[in-house]
């Protein structure tokens, strides 16, 4: 290591300030009052019979107040007489094992005491039939014995294509209720047409199976409930793309359009399927979708414990850290990339020693003709775009920006004895 030591000597860190972005927020104070309202209002309760027993779908995306939305709805379902149990339904997360997929909802905040009915976690499927071009469709094999299905899920960009439904409730029909054979085959020709399956998919298991209706929500740009809605099976495709419109404009961003090096202290699956997400960092893992600033190179610095290891997306970034390394569960990873086909993200990045080596070649590589005038973002993780960290060579910029404040004066980054960063954002 001392040759890296040798060619990183000498590397200025710029000083950094505090800025504060500003992004339209609606949002619902109350959710479960929201959500009890919705779901009386809209009528889809009277499609539950005393007696039925009804598969909730619950996926494993950070889905804001996913806790609350499953209470309240379960409770509903209970209240028309109906017998609720929850299928983890998450295509192959949690290292595609049954376990796992009950330790990514637990890690969610729901569990069988949380949610008040029986969760039944099972990577056992039925095949309910097959496209045109001969790719299977499958649900859960438990959701498939009971006598009507509820999805829960949030309506969002997809990070590797675009189509007129991406991340939502239609999603979570196909991919999140066919577990690990059901992403599988929807994946099978890769995301160029994965829009076109998608839909064929969900239209083949809303015809076939007993969906009564789904929960969709957006978020503002503070990964905060700003819409709810409970949609009829019969109007999911529907909803679904609408839903998307909305959630698009409320992304956050990161509000320079091109800087040189871009330091992000946390990955995780908790923070997007991506581990980061391409929508906030341009760094699609696909040619299929695009948007977002321009950077020359970038760094992440640790995993999220609440990612079990996972470090799907760090393949997207130009270097890490030993730290974050040392975390990873590569079986966990690398299911994620055998089942969606798409394995760059699972790459290992260059690996340096400390966030202190890992910052300084992010900064040497970057080609900036001046590498003291570095223009450098910092950010906590993808979801978390309020508060940030800017170079100085970017305060000029940032004064006459829309929706930016600076909140702080100039400071050094500093690092303890090991290298690690410990200003904190």
């Amino acid at each position: 290591m001392d040759i890296l030591k040798e060619l990183l000597t000498g590397i200025p860190i710029p000083r950094m300030v505090r800025v504060r972005q500003t992004f339209a927020a609606t949002r619902i104070s109350d959710v479960a009052t929201a959500l009890r309202d919705e779901l009386n209002h809209s009528g889809v309760l009277s499609r539950i019979k005393p007696g039925m027993s009804i598969a909730v779908a619950v996926g494993s995306r950070g889905v804001a107040e996913i806790p609350t939305l499953t209470r309240v709805t379960v409770d509903a379902i209970k209240a028309q007489g109906g017998q609720p149990f929850i299928v983890p339904a998450m295509g192959s997360h949690g290292g595609a094992t049954a376990q796992g997929q009950l330790d990514v909802l637990a890690n969610l905040g729901v569990t069988e005491a949380s949610a008040g009915c029986p969760i039944r976690s099972s990577m056992e499927v039925v095949e309910i039939g097959r496209l045109e071009n001969g790719l299977p469709v499958y649900i859960d094999k438990h959701a498939h014995g009971a006598d009507g299905i509820v999805v829960i899920n949030r309506v969002k960009p997809h990070t590797a294509f675009r189509g007129v439904s991406e991340s939502g409730l239609v999603k979570m029909v196909t991919i999140g209720l066919g577990k690990q054979k059901g992403a599988e085959s929807c994946h099978a020709y890769s995301f160029r047409y994965m829009g076109e399956h998608l839909l064929a998919m969900a239209a083949h298991s809303l015809s076939r199976m007993p969906i009564l209706f789904g929960v969709g929500t957006v978020e503002n740009a503070y990964d905060q409930v700003a819409k709810i809605v409970a949609v009829p099976a019969e109007n999911i495709l529907a909803v679904d793309r609408e839903l998307l419109v909305e959630a698009k404009a409320n992304m956050p961003k990161i509000l320079f359009p091109q800087f040189d090096a871009l330091i992000i202290d946390q990955i995780g699956k908790d923070i997007s399927g991506d581990g980061m997400d391409p929508n906030v960092t341009g760094r699609y893992p696909t040619p299929y979708a695009s948007g977002g600033p321009e950077i020359a190179k970038m760094v992440v610095l640790d995993l999220t414990e609440k990612s079990h290891g996972n470090a799907n997306g760090m393949g997207t970034a130009d270097f890490t850290t030993r730290k974050l390394i040392n975390k990873v569960n590569f079986p966990m990873t690398y299911a994620n990339g055998l089942t969606s086909t798409v394995v760059g993200p699972t790459h290992m990045p260059t690996v340096l020693e400390s966030d202190y080596d890992a910052i300084r070649a992010t900064i040497k590589t970057c080609n900036a003709r001046d590498l003291k005038q570095a223009r450098v973002v910092r950010i906590k993780n993808t979801l978390q775009l309020g508060d940030i960290m800017i170079s100085e060579p970017l305060l000029e910029q940032a004064k006459t920006t829309s929706g930016i404040t600076i909140t702080g004066e100039p400071e050094e980054l500093t690092f303890d004895g090991e290298g690690n960063l410990i200003t904190k954002l």
